[in-house]
């Protein structure tokens, strides 16, 4: 944490961002804006998507994809070095497991906090979010990015 700190109050965003780091709290911080780069690909297709003739259901599950690969692309190259002991497609199935999973609890929980609690879906939308981004950030560090 120490060292995040220092980066940050130095505004040495070259180390902050750019230089490989094993530093968990590094990583976390950095897997924020690769999870908000993300979500804008995934929400910018679906935007887009929802002014097509096309299936939204459809749509939802193109964006998602591209937002996964996005996320993939982005992570690996810069928060968590690429898993050197298995091969990317199979590094890559199970990142969207992973990302599958956190769809599924977005779904679940989206519809537990809104149906049955009766909270504005945005605001479940937000608490939603933040889980999600820990499931996966834990998840793929702890399955996949161990160092």
């Amino acid at each position: 944490m120490n060292n995040l700190i220092k980066l940050l109050i130095t505004l040495n965003f070259r180390e902050l961002f750019m230089t490989p780091s094993d530093d968990f709290f590094i990583q976390a911080f950095r897997y924020l804006f690769v999870g908000g780069f993300a979500f804008v690909a995934d929400a910018g297709l679906l935007f887009i998507w929802s002014f097509s003739r096309l299936n939204d259901i459809l749509g939802a599950a193109v964006a998602f994809i591209v937002g996964l690969i996005v996320n993939y692309i982005l992570a690996t190259k810069f928060v968590f070095s690429p898993n050197e002991k298995i091969a990317w497609f199979a590094e890559f199935l199970i990142y969207g497991v992973i990302g599958g999973i956190g769809l599924l609890m977005t779904v679940g929980l989206i519809y537990l906090l809104t149906e049955m609690m009766n909270i504005h879906l945005m605001l479940a939308k937000v608490f939603v979010t933040a889980v999600v981004l820990v499931w996966n950030f834990f998840a793929r560090k702890l399955l996949l990015y161990r160092t």
